[in-house]
């Protein structure tokens, strides 16, 4: 099967052009911005030899006009469309692209994450260069573990108002 598979320009930590997992697999990747006419690239591949499936990483980085785009190449070139990305950002907020995808998509799955409690890891943390969480500053800063913990909502507020994530995690640690 013949899959087109597209990553965010803006994220580069694995390579331009790569998608890659943390177990270690990867695959090459064409890259979108939010100039990119996605159904346009798409058409015209599917045109010159028929695409399967389209897989879009970094999904949160899509616009409202692309995730639109993205819709029309399910209902009219009839070609499955999978995305991946985060709901939200470190303050809590919907990423545009996940916003749209969340209203217009066919089918939603969602990969659950785990906080260092136990619970379901729904927010994220942003951390600074002292490993401190703070929710203030541009929506988009590329980064890996060392900048961003998934948590539980519970400890999210409370890694925020305490200042430390650190003295968190070692009291419900015990």
């Amino acid at each position: 099967m013949r899959t087109i598979v597209y990553t965010a320009e803006i994220d580069d930590r694995f390579g331009a052009g790569k998608v890659s997992s943390r177990i270690g697999l990867s695959s090459p990747a064409r890259l979108f911005n939010q100039h990119t006419s996605l159904k346009d690239e798409i058409n015209n591949e599917h045109q010159r030899e028929p695409i399967h499936c389209v897989l879009v990483d970094e999904s949160q980085f899509l616009t409202r006009e692309q995730v639109y785009a993205l819709s029309d190449v399910v209902d009219e070139l009839d070609i499955p469309v999978l995305c991946y990305g985060l709901r939200t950002d470190f303050r809590g907020e919907l990423f545009t692209g996940s916003q749209y995808l969340l209203a217009w998509s066919d089918k939603l799955v969602e990969l659950k994450t785990i906080c260092f409690c136990g619970r379901k890891a729904s927010m994220v943390l942003r951390l600074d260069q002292e490993g401190r969480p703070y929710n203030e500053g541009e929506q988009v800063v590329i980064g890996g573990n060392e900048r961003y913990v998934s948590v539980c909502r519970k400890h999210y507020k409370e890694a925020l108002t305490e200042g430390s994530l650190a003295t968190i995690q070692n009291r419900v640690r015990g």
